[in-house]
């Protein structure tokens, strides 16, 4: 374990490639309804399209994610981030060239694939190269340290959006995606956890699933390394926590794949928000979680633990999340935006959760089943809400509540708080009490 210092390369990385992609979301909303509905402030197409690649992506995300992250195990996390940061470059470059009907279409699908092969796995194999790094007792602020420096690529992302023209940001976005590729090629150190041996998954776990051995073990060879739906549920199976965090992970990720998916939206047809409006709203968002997981979260997880850390965030993102909802006036969503500063400890608390109750040669196993279960989330967000948010509004509206998806929302965050209440501190797994050698003959 090099702790910290080893990770400044990864740290430089996941600031460029944040930096590439934030500083394009402002503008976004706005190129989609400049090519689906100019002059139009509310499109029900362009929140139904991006509701379809949202979900499409989550789709490969819950295929892609724990099957890279099983596979970084085994060969390195540095061969495996090649994938989705070599992905990420396309889009832009297509929008960088130009924004007409067929080019923004061309580009759609492009996203949709390349969301599909590799969104999610950075931050997942990310997470697990911390893990790697990192002993436990540190890991938690760690991973709240990695998505500070996320926070602070969507600052400084959000505010060059602010004073850049839409021709140009997208031109610097593929710019920044193609520099954070080579720079993490060229200097980052490739992590093998266990020298590529293979671990074992929980000794407990071999009476568990004992009876499925004996049939996958019939398995070919080609396909028994890799993970399948039984890696996750063996893990369920394993730890209790884990199945905790998981389902405060899917609710989590429910609303967050639902704000995604229609927040932008909403706020243009309720307050005719605009890319300066949505930039100057992230850059506040981003400030203040910079500020938390750079400063406040090392302070706070050992005071009060991660799991009280946890509860507080869902608490706090559930009360924003049911004032939007009823938000009366265009400064309610930027009040918002300074009073979310807890609800930035959620991720890395609940990554930190799940990576203790595994030991080190499966840490990218583990958080890719996590993120396969948010990925999951991620596919039902938007087919739930982006056609329930273009209904309420519509003039078709059964009745008047433009926020009652934002509502509805509040309400799932809800569950993931209750739910974050039956989470008890569990110690960290023991290398000694790992045995790979017949759990993941069972797994696979």
């Amino acid at each position: 374990m090099e702790g910290l210092a080893g990770l400044s390369h990864l740290f430089v990385t996941i600031f460029l490639t944040g930096l590439g992609g934030i500083i394009a979301i402002p503008s976004i909303t706005d190129v989609t309804m400049a090519a689906l509905c100019p002059g139009q402030d509310q499109c029900s197409l362009a929140i139904y399209l991006s509701g379809i690649q949202q979900a499409m992506a989550g789709v490969g995300s819950v295929v892609m994610t724990p099957l890279i992250g099983n596979l970084s195990d085994r060969y390195g996390r540095k061969t495996l981030i090649t994938l989705p940061l070599t992905l990420s470059v396309i889009p832009y470059v297509i929008l960088a060239y130009s924004r007409e009907t067929k080019f923004f279409y061309a580009y759609y699908v492009v996203k949709t694939l390349a969301s599909m092969a590799g969104e999610g796995s950075f931050h997942c194999l990310a997470l697990a190269y911390v893990a790697d790094k990192v002993p436990d007792g540190k890991r938690t602020s760690a991973f709240g340290i990695l998505a500070g420096v996320g926070s602070a690529s969507f600052v400084g992302g959000t505010l060059a959006a602010r004073f850049l023209s839409t021709a140009l940001t997208f031109q610097v976005a593929a710019v920044l995606s193609m520099i954070a590729l080579v720079y993490m090629r060229i200097f980052l150190k490739d992590s093998v956890p266990g020298g590529g041996v293979s671990q074992p998954l929980l000794k407990e776990v071999e009476e568990t699933c004992a009876e499925d051995a004996s049939s996958r073990k019939r398995a070919t060879g080609a396909f028994k390394k890799l993970p399948s739906l039984g890696d996750l549920i063996c893990l369920l199976k394993c730890s209790p926590t884990f199945s905790q965090a998981a389902v405060v992970s899917f609710f989590n990720s429910l609303v967050d794949g639902g704000l995604m998916a229609v927040l932008l939206y909403y706020l243009k047809a309720r307050f005719q928000f605009n890319k300066n409006q949505f930039a100057d709203l992230l850059m506040i968002t981003g400030v203040g979680a910079t500020l938390a997981q750079l400063f406040l979260m090392p302070i706070l997880v050992p005071v009060i633990g991660e799991e009280k850390l946890l509860s507080t965030g869902l608490l706090i993102g559930c009360i924003n999340v049911l004032v939007y909802s009823i938000a009366w006036s265009a400064w309610v969503p930027y009040a918002l935006a300074g009073c979310s500063i807890f609800s930035v400890f959620v991720r890395p608390s609940l990554c930190s959760i799940a990576s203790k109750q595994v030991g080190p040669t499966e840490q990218g196993m583990v958080q890719g089943c996590l993120s396969g279960i948010s990925s999951s989330a991620n596919i039902i967000a938007p087919l739930v809400f982006s056609p329930l948010t273009a209904l309420f509004l519509s003039e078709n509206a059964p009745f008047y509540y433009p926020g009652f998806s934002l509502m509805c929302l509040g309400l799932a965050m809800m569950i993931a708080f209750f739910q974050s209440l039956m989470i008890r501190a569990a110690p960290p797994i023991a290398v000694g009490k790992i045995s790979n050698s017949r759990c993941t003959d069972t797994l696979v």
